[in-house]
């Protein structure tokens, strides 16, 4: 193997931090022994809460409207230029870069630029695995970038092993607590423990094939869970991510970092950390100085973005140590976008207490300190003008420098593009194509 660390990009979908080393109750001991080896940061943050432009944004080290994806690649969106995706950059310094299983960046994977790209059956664990070990198994003589993408724990959950084990779970805490929510949070952790094993054998097949030791571990997901509130929101329920690092550079020791870090950070940390330039286009801030104690913080503020997701619903925010600021940019559509929201027993529940009439303000300020469930906002509250006024002008100065499109009116999606209605409950309604 050369002298270049190798890198493995381990995956999940809709996870959030809903596993155990971030003190929930699913049992996932494969991700917490990850978390005692390396280093967790308890405050990551996607970039954009929905499934493809979250990886997009981590891939690229661009935010969603920079790098184009607005909305769902299987449903027409696209990176305005596929060689600003971290494998190109690595293969201009010697790397080998596979592809197993989930990607969601681009309808046709040829299109991204791995050297291998390999057709399973599902991106379910079960099939993802076996070929991942294999790849871990040859004899490489290039340094390696592995991507390996679980579809867990996205909807369609495992059924729980036993109903009663819906007895002993609790949902979000913006979700009703009922029979019903509870089994559906208790097949999440049935999906989630499903993730954990496929984890922990390729964490295995690292340690087997002596390969441990000069690897860059990154254990991540896309963004929150597929429960209301949670994805394609920009609640900290929709933009906290599970991430944990191990390896070499400092990611060693069962650290807990607390800084803000955000997903596009990855790319230029990467960079830094196998020792090559930086490509011009990145946004992000490396994590490097901040794993070794250089600094305590490496961004003073976190900015995320929706544009869309199965529908149009566009919003930004603004987010410090303290205080979240979202604006929402669709006046004509007050209420929830509900096509956004995955189906499901808790949708159910949310639906059956009125929530979609619920109107939601165009601007939300929250007190992360005094609320950290995100439930009172203080927008309208002379008391607040002072901070509201500071995290706005935040926003749009952010907006400005990195030419978001959407200071200049609504934003269309690409000729061909497939969307629901902003007024559809389901994203399994008839849809139109632009």
């Amino acid at each position: 193997m050369a002298s270049l660390l190798n890198i493995l990009y381990l995956h999940s979908h809709d996870t959030g931090r809903w596993v155990e080393p971030y003190g929930h109750s699913v049992r996932t001991p494969n991700i917490q022994r990850l978390a005692e080896e390396g280093v967790i940061f308890r405050q990551a943050f996607c970039a954009a809460p929905t499934c493809s432009s979250s990886r997009a944004c981590l891939l690229t080290g661009q935010y969603a409207h920079t790098n184009g994806m607005m909305g769902l690649a299987h449903r027409g969106f696209s990176l305005n230029d596929y060689s600003h995706h971290i494998v190109h950059t690595l293969h201009d310094h010697g790397y080998y870069s596979a592809l197993i299983g989930e990607q969601h960046v681009s309808k046709d994977p040829a299109a991204i630029g791995y050297n291998e790209v390999f057709k399973i059956p599902t991106n379910r664990t079960h099939d993802v695995v076996p070929v991942a070990l294999e790849v871990l198994s040859r004899g490489h003589t290039q340094p390696l970038f592995l991507s390996v993408g679980f579809f867990e724990t996205h909807r369609e959950f495992f059924r729980p092993s036993s109903p009663k084990k819906a007895n002993y779970v609790i949902p979000p805490p913006n979700v009703p607590d009922t029979p019903e929510t509870r089994l559906d949070m208790a097949a999440f952790q049935e999906s989630a423990r499903s993730l954990d094993r496929g984890v922990g054998a390729v964490l295995d097949a690292l340690d087997a094939n002596g390969l441990a030791e000069n690897t860059l571990v990154i254990c991540t997901t896309d963004h929150g869970l597929a429960f209301p509130g949670g994805k394609a929101t920009l609640y900290d329920r929709g933009l906290g991510v599970m991430l944990i690092m191990r390896g070499p550079g400092g990611f060693s020791g069962g650290r807990a970092v607390d800084a803000l870090v955000s997903q596009i950070d990855l790319f230029p940390t990467i960079c830094d950390v196998i020792g090559i330039g930086r490509p011009t286009h990145l946004q992000g801030e490396s994590l490097l100085p901040l794993v070794r104690g250089e600094v305590n913080r490496v961004r003073e503020t976190l900015f995320a973005e929706k544009t869309y997701h199965v529908a149009y619903e566009p919003e930004r925010c603004a987010r410090d140590q303290r205080w979240k600021y979202i604006r929402r940019f669709d006046g004509d559509h007050p209420t929830p976008v509900l096509a956004n929201v995955d189906d499901g027993p808790s949708k159910d529940a949310m639906l059956a207490g009125g929530w979609a009439e619920q109107e939601i303000p165009e601007e939300q300020l929250f007190d992360l300190h005094l609320d950290p469930n995100e439930a009172r906002n203080r927008a309208g509250e002379p008391a607040y003008q002072t901070v509201l006024d500071d995290m706005r002008v935040r926003l749009e100065t952010w907006m400005r420098e990195t030419d978001d499109p959407l200071l200049k009116g609504p934003v269309s999606a690409p000729a061909g593009a497939e969307l629901n209605l902003p007024d559809q409950l389901s994203p399994l309604e008839p849809t139109i194509f632009v």
